[in-house]
């Protein structure tokens, strides 16, 4: 099957998956089946070629730790592939290789070479059933990545972790980010169950190092690791890089990292904090199983820091402009949003206008809390951009906005919303843009920014 634009060959993508629209879904372990993505990979012979792989999961951080440690073996020598979710502007975004997304050409090329295969296996499947698009998008990067002679391959869990596509792949390391309660409905209504899916990336007999987590999570992810005769690691809070403030230009944070010293990473969460640590331990882990300079050496870590400073994560409390200053950051829950206050909280200038639009099965009460305190005005507003989102009723999002800011008020689009914040701010305030990543997606790009390579 030949496809004549991206449109066209994602809406092939998830056609297996739209035909369930409307049914009653469950927990992963009853409705996910990596079944197909496994066959395709061996009818393609996709995991033939020989290649190092990292996979990532965890709640919060798992995309930034991807492409940092990606970054980092960049740095290092290697010719790096990557699957991130969700994406800005192109799904082509998920595919990169030295963080260049995949060109549209190869994107249409690799899928019409596959389709016969998807539409056989597809062929094969009952009605509740079905192909995931997550796995079609691996058995692409795979392909993609032979043709671009990837040495090292870092791969972004999407949800879980055990019935994940990515899980497929034979990693010899997983990484996993701080865990937290997150999807019950697919994963789960107990902390230690959710640790349990994500545990599921864990190879027999390979490495495995994680954030600190609370002690149930380290517990599930410590057995499992035992049961699979892999070795298990993680970051005591003592061992954590420490945040030393702002970077110089505004365009990051500084922090002390060990053996690395003082080293300037090019993003702006406090958070990322934790994220880097986690990223320089996996990527020299990832180095130590291929050639390349020795972990010791001076010049191993004069690129282990030029590579921190080297990072690009956009939608990530990420500063757009400076007069008026407007940052924007995919904060869903409270926690979120407190991180993104405290990483901008140096940058601010008053007057400071909050945008916000979080979807009614977010934690949308919780980031007016956090939000609102430091804005001298929140607009609320939402975007049609995601047909599954659905936002809270307007008056009922407005009251519970008014309970931290008294002032607060709604915009049906989020171009509305941005004029009469700039309208409130002028050239010295701050506007912050805080929501689901399809706010953060509709922000990026009317600001007119791309993102083929990052």
């Amino acid at each position: 099957m030949q496809f004549k634009d991206e449109g066209e060959a994602i809406s092939y993508i998830f056609r297996s998956l739209r035909k369930l629209r409307g049914q009653p879904r469950g927990l992963d372990e009853d409705i996910r089946d990596i079944g197909p993505t496994r066959r395709l990979l061996q009818m393609q012979d996709l995991l033939a070629t020989p290649r190092e792989y990292a996979v990532v999961t965890g709640s919060k951080g798992k995309g930034s730790t991807t492409v940092i440690t990606a970054r980092l073996l960049q740095h290092l020598g290697h010719r790096v592939g990557t699957i991130t979710s969700p994406h800005l502007v192109s799904w082509r975004e998920r595919i990169r290789v030295n963080g260049q997304a995949i060109p549209e050409p190869d994107f249409l090329r690799i899928l019409g070479d596959l389709s016969p295969a998807i539409d056989a296996i597809e062929a094969t499947l009952n009605e509740r059933q079905y192909f995931s698009p997550q796995g079609i998008f691996l058995a692409m990067a795979l392909r993609w990545f032979d043709e671009q002679d990837v040495q090292a391959a870092v791969l972004e869990v999407g949800r879980g972790g055990r019935y994940d596509d990515i899980a497929v792949v034979p990693n010899r390391l997983s990484l996993f980010t701080p865990i937290m309660l997150e999807h019950p409905e697919h994963l789960g209504r107990t902390l230690e169950r959710i640790a349990w899916h994500k545990a599921g990336i864990i190879k027999s007999y390979s490495y495995a190092y994680s954030a600190p987590q609370s002690p149930d999570v380290l517990a599930v992810l410590q057995t499992e690791a035992e049961m699979l005769g892999a070795e298990f690691n993680w970051i005591a809070a003592k061992d954590l890089g420490h945040y030393l403030g702002p970077a110089p230009d505004g365009n990051g944070i500084r922090m002390e990292l060990g053996r690395y010293g003082e080293v300037t990473l090019s993003l702006l969460g406090r958070y990322q904090v934790v994220n880097a640590t986690l990223a320089v331990i996996g990527a020299g882990k990832l180095h130590g199983r291929l050639s390349g300079l020795p972990h010791g050496s001076p010049e191993y870590v004069d690129r282990i820091r030029a590579g921190l400073a080297d990072v690009e994560w956009p939608g990530r409390c990420q500063k757009l402009q400076d007069r008026p200053r407007v940052f924007v950051d995919g904060a869903i829950n409270a926690e979120s949003a407190a991180s993104f206050v405290e990483s901008v909280r140096d940058n601010l200038t008053s007057p400071v206008v909050s945008i916000i639009g979080v979807p009614e099965d977010k934690d949308y009460a919780g980031v007016y809390a956090a939000l609102g305190p430091v804005s001298q005005h929140l607009i609320l507003t939402e975007t049609p951009r995601n047909p599954i989102l659905h936002f809270p009723d307007p008056q009922l999002a407005l009251a519970a906005a008014r309970q931290h800011n008294p002032g607060a008020s709604f915009a049906p689009t989020l171009p509305e919303a941005i004029e009469q914040a700039k309208a409130q701010v002028g050239h010295d305030g701050t506007i912050l843009i805080a929501g689901t990543q399809s706010i953060v997606a509709d922000t990026i790009n009317l600001w007119g920014k791309t993102y083929e390579t990052i």
